[in-house]
């Protein structure tokens, strides 16, 4: 499946304007404890999504929120729990930039902001990688579908050029000073992760 089709549909059936579909705020145990934003809306289809069914009834999920509301909330869970971290899941974060962007400009800088991302859209436009940039709360964790073209399309359906731009992503938060790094999902062997690693 081409990603720019798949990226539109998302678009269009998750974000208004500045607004974007969540489905539950939570607490998670993850990275020591953290406020957790989960939204609605990927266009990859990986065949080991946790959230499958959200993922793939983007249309029917969730209810949308702006930017304050999600702030608002994060902070809530995160004061509840004595914690100092918080992350958008779930989904795909990047999906709507001004919604994200105007998120993060209502995080105070004393809390750490994790982006856990595809980091395709990171890939096709550098400038968003620039506005995040902005925000030195933030580290992102680009999760790599695969360890090739061949096998980023095995597991997310998608184009193979579509691991080009994941790399891609990577090489751009780096160019623009953000914090980060990669995550790697995948199937293959040591030979291939060795290589990519190497990369």
């Amino acid at each position: 499946m081409k990603i720019d089709d798949s990226i539109l549909r998302t678009q269009s059936e998750t974000c208004q304007r500045r607004l974007r579909k969540y489905y539950r705020f939570r607490w998670a145990k993850f990275y020591g404890g953290i406020a957790t934003a989960d939204c609605v809306g990927c266009y990859l289809r990986c065949l080991f999504c946790w959230s499958w069914d959200v993922v793939t009834q983007a249309a029917r999920c969730g209810t949308l929120y702006g930017p304050e509301q999600v702030a608002a909330e994060l902070l809530k869970i995160v004061r509840l729990n004595h914690g100092s971290q918080m992350r958008i899941s779930g989904n795909e974060p990047t999906l709507n930039r001004a919604h994200l962007i105007e998120v993060l400009g209502h995080i105070p800088s004393q809390y750490h902001f994790i982006l856990e991302t595809n980091g395709i859209l990171l890939g096709l436009d550098r400038t968003y990688c620039r506005e995040l940039a902005e925000f030195t709360n933030l580290h992102a964790r680009v999760s790599l579908k695969g360890c090739c073209p061949e096998e980023f399309s095995r597991l997310t359906g998608m184009e193979a050029a579509g691991f080009r731009l994941q790399i891609k992503a990577l090489e751009n938060l780096l160019a623009e000073g953000v914090s980060c790094h990669a995550a790697l999902m995948s199937f293959a062997g040591q030979h291939a992760i060795s290589s990519l690693t190497r990369r």
